[in-house]
């Protein structure tokens, strides 16, 4: 007979601070609810939410709502980790959507709990997560990124209404929400610019991007280029002589959006059609490094430090992992 351990391994948080706050531990492993499912997880994700979470370096704007959240001293909840993909260990008598066997991905919102090799979930969208079957011709590890870059990019491509033949800048190109939007805005058929370092030029081309600027060493743009749409895949705390230039070269009636413009929504029906482009070769996604789960330390260095390219995803390995 098989025997199955009650505990697990996980990355746990007990307070806010720099990476070496997140130690290996040996924790109780959870047990579904009815209306729960149990994910045995083999790839989780670093995230500019969880660099937020873990140094509380959270904007001004949202500082009390966050904080409220997350936890006024220290995170309410120990384990972090946002993003993961997994398969389906168990689940609750009250669960429809999923069965056992089944690989999915997603992410788990204010319920964190990523960095561990199990996570229970509820199978309705929530700001305690979302959950969808994975696209079926990648890895668990390309899962996590597609996830997290998709639902942003998604999220916020869509504000554009992006039509055939438009202008479309992406500041901020080579990251994970940006990666994805320019292979999206390229499959809705527009024209890509992409602002991103010098080293990503070439890189960020071979993604879809018809044209490329590099911040680094410009700080204005052509006179008379204008865009549709312009999408600061950065966010707003970052800030540039360039990317004020770009906020203003809008065609009449052009829209231009950052990721931090309102919350991320967790929509598994986006998480859907994220696998569909996937699956059809549309979009492809980036990793930057993997790091297995020990590493965890050196993964939050190394993201934190900002010029990542592509996702930073952390593997959590199983004896009886298939």
């Amino acid at each position: 007979m098989k025997m199955y351990s009650n505990r697990m391994k996980a990355i746990v948080c007990t307070k806010y601070g720099p990476p070496e706050v997140l130690l290996l531990k040996e924790v109780a492993k959870p047990a579904p609810k009815d209306d729960e499912v149990l994910i045995k997880i083999f790839a989780t994700a670093v995230t500019a939410s969880d660099i937020f979470i873990r140094g509380s370096q959270i904007p001004i704007k949202f500082w009390i709502l966050m904080r409220l959240a997350i936890g006024l001293t220290k995170p309410r909840k120990s384990i972090i980790g946002l993003v993961l993909a997994g398969e389906i260990e168990s689940t609750g008598k009250d669960i429809k959507r999923f069965k056992p066997g089944d690989k999915v991905y997603g992410l788990t919102g204010f319920g964190l709990g990523a960095y561990a090799e199990y996570k229970c979930m509820k199978e309705t969208d929530s700001t305690y997560g979302c959950l969808a079957i994975k696209p079926d011709n990648i890895s668990y590890e390309e899962a996590t990124v597609a996830a997290y870059g998709g639902l942003l990019a998604f999220q916020y491509v869509e504000k554009g209404n992006i039509r055939p033949g438009q202008e479309v800048l992406i500041y901020g190109a080579s990251g994970t929400t940006g990666t994805t939007a320019i292979q999206l805005a390229r499959y809705l058929g527009a024209k890509v610019t992409a602002v991103c370092s010098t080293a990503n030029l070439e890189w960020v081309k071979s993604l879809g991007a018809d044209k490329v600027i590099d911040y680094t060493r410009e700080d204005t743009l052509s006179p008379g280029i204008e865009y549709d749409f312009i999408l600061d895949a950065v966010g707003k705390s970052k800030s540039s002589k360039l990317k004020d230039a770009c906020k203003k070269a809008l065609t009449q009636g052009g829209k231009y959006v950052s990721i931090d413009d309102g919350s991320l929504m967790l929509d598994s029906n986006r998480l859907s059609s994220i696998r569909e482009l996937v699956e059809t070769g549309h979009i492809k996604p980036v990793i930057d490094r993997i790091y297995p789960l020990e590493s965890i330390v050196e993964a939050h260095s190394y993201v934190g430090k900002g010029h990542k390219k592509g996702g930073v995803v952390i593997t959590i390995s199983h004896n009886t992992k298939k």
